[in-house]
């Protein structure tokens, strides 16, 4: 990952709100019910999801930041939710904290009550270089706000946001800035919106030996470096996927959406399908992906499908690819495309867009992919 020079941004507020508006346009958020239809109001703050003394399940925990519920922040629900199974109904607010789901809870799931992920986000501002108390610091896993080791997760109309900016601290060449980082097999998540700059989605397994499932839908995805970057098996399906504006740097490349690192015995990585890639910068200032070969796995063989989505003009449709690392080509790892649309995929250098052919396209798909896992049927 690249450490970059500061840049003057918006305030913390309008970051968290970067991208209002653009994800209900594509399904991506459901706006808040009305009142009488299950919105969450200040009498009904878990709206239709019942309440504290009216519980979905013994194993529902309610989450308010001003104590109309069983916990005042997420790490306490979870933390108290001590098995598997347990939901998390969480009240709108801004839950500025990291939170940690470990192994032992399995099948949780995070229910924004209002079922807008505008209302509901949780956020932190750790960076891979910010000194811990104890000395040293985070690394671009520790500097995660929210992570997810566990397997079974699922979260609806949540945002998970890192806004820990570079204008704010010039010292720190450490940037990566995680929001969040999920490790567990079967990890779910609809209509969330995932909000930072670099590193902002890390999606990934628990270790390299492990394949982890992940499945993401209707979701918002914003960021300028490896904004979505790991080695999960992981679909994204009707997503849109936002480039940030710089003024930090001289010109293009601004920053590379996808930095898969998929390990090299697995047959499938990054499945990126009916969704959308936008700009804020300028025109063809983004490639569109780099291979990630950690230093940690050199075996890693770094893989992406992108099907039958809109490649916005921030792309650089001549050359939408780049190296990460010397001596691991992106033309030596599992890079394709197919029937992609917009002035971000015209192929004018075809050696340096490869694609599907149709038989292969058959085998690119989320029911491929995911195997006997079919998490789009719950929303």
């Amino acid at each position: 990952m690249l450490s970059y020079r500061p840049r003057p941004l918006p305030t913390r507020r309008a970051f968290l709100l970067a991208g209002a508006g653009a994800v209900v346009a594509l399904g991506g958020a459901t706006p808040a019910r009305a009142a009488g239809d299950g919105a969450c109001t200040a009498e009904r703050p878990f709206g239709r999801y019942g309440s504290p003394a009216a519980r979905l399940t013994e194993q529902t925990l309610y989450v308010h930041p001003d104590g109309q519920g069983d916990h005042t922040s997420v790490q306490a629900a979870v933390t108290a939710a001590n098995g598997g199974g347990y939901t998390l109904v969480i009240a709108p607010g801004t839950y500025r904290e990291t939170v940690t789901v470990s192994v032992a809870r399995s099948g949780m799931t995070w229910i924004g009550a209002s079922e807008d992920p505008h209302d509901v986000v949780v956020v932190y501002d750790n960076a891979s270089g910010t000194p811990k108390p104890g000395g040293g610091t985070y690394g671009t896993t520790g500097s995660a706000t929210t992570t997810v080791q566990a397997d079974g997760f699922t979260a609806r109309w949540i945002t998970f946001a890192n806004d820990w900016l570079r204008a704010d601290h010039p010292e720190i060449t450490g940037t990566q800035a995680v929001a969040i980082k999920a490790m567990g097999d079967r990890s779910a998540f609809h209509h969330c919106r995932f909000l930072g700059h670099q590193d902002t989605l890390y999606a990934d397994s628990i270790a390299r030996d492990v394949f982890a499932r992940q499945y993401f839908r209707n979701c918002y995805v914003e960021g300028d470096v490896d904004f979505v970057f790991g080695r999960a098996t992981a679909v994204f399906e009707r997503c849109r996927f936002h480039t940030l504006d710089r003024t930090d740097l001289a010109g293009a490349p601004y920053g590379f959406v996808f930095a898969p690192s998929t390990a090299g015995a697995n047959p499938r990585g990054y499945l990126v399908t009916r969704s959308q890639v936008t700009s804020e910068a300028p025109d063809e200032y983004y490639k569109l992906a780099r291979p990630w070969v950690p230093s940690s796995d050199t075996t890693s063989w770094p893989m992406l499908t992108v099907r039958d989505t809109h490649l916005g003009p921030g792309i650089d449709a001549v050359a939408p690819y780049t190296n990460m690392s010397s001596g691991f080509p992106w033309q030596n790892q599992r890079f394709r495309e197919y029937l992609n649309t917009g002035p971000g995929a015209e192929i004018t250098v075809p050696e340096n867009r490869p694609q599907l052919t149709d038989q292969e396209a058959e085998l690119a798909t989320r029911e491929v992919y995911l195997g006997d896992w079919t998490p789009w049927k719950a929303g």
